[in-house]
């Protein structure tokens, strides 16, 4: 649907029925929605990597933002392909830049998990080789290169064929679960009371921020 919206010729009349449609779902998807936010569990580097991170903007299955890059692993890496098509066009035919350091992100982040090696991202540095085309099959690959103290280091590329378009190299910090808690409450402290219990629960914390 997006990339019709995107790409697509559409009559104004189409594209407005279309929306009154849309808005009626949602309407009913508001209505039906529980009051508790949807849990939000913790990687397993057992499962699949989608299972990682199920409502990822980049990975996710349950999040419909998310591009179409399906994941595997092997032999302790993180694999995927993906078809991008216009609705994630930067350059005329090409994918868009930020697009692909989004997906980066997420893979190398994956490869971490999958070496035992979680961390947030630092740094992210990436080249351009070429540009990467739209609407055509994708090879990535991501794995994780090594760690000194806190710092994870992780690399990836992506390939058209046997060419590699871009490729990534990122550093990841450890964060212990005591500081990464304090760093949520603290986020959560701008929210009314209500919504920052409800977060709190969602994200694995035992209740609002400065509760014992």
């Amino acid at each position: 649907m997006v990339r019709s919206v995107v790409a697509a010729e559409l009559a104004p009349e189409d594209l407005s029925e279309a929306a009154d449609r849309v808005e009626e779902l949602a309407a009913m998807l508001e209505d039906r929605a529980g009051p508790a936010p949807r849990m939000r569990s913790h990687p397993d580097p057992g499962a699949p990597p989608e299972e990682f991170f199920p409502t990822s903007p980049v990975i996710g299955f349950a999040n419909p933002l998310a591009p179409p890059v399906l994941v595997d692993t092997s032999g302790g890496e993180v694999h995927a392909r993906a078809v991008f098509d216009e609705p994630y066009e930067g350059p005329p035919t090409c994918v868009h830049g930020g697009v692909i350091a989004m997906v980066f992100d997420e893979l190398l982040g994956a490869a971490n998990i999958v070496a035992g090696q979680p961390g947030m991202t630092g740094t992210l540095t990436i080249r351009y080789r070429r540009p990467t085309p739209l609407g055509t099959e994708l090879q990535m690959v991501a794995r994780c290169t090594g760690r000194e103290g806190r710092k994870i280091r992780a690399w990836g590329a992506i390939y058209h064929g046997d060419v590699m378009t871009a490729e990534a190299e990122g550093i990841f910090v450890e964060v212990p679960a005591e500081r990464f808690a304090a760093l949520a409450e603290g986020h959560l402290s701008r929210d009314g009371l209500s919504r920052a219990a409800a977060e709190a629960e969602r994200i694995g914390l035992t209740g609002p921020p400065g509760a014992s």
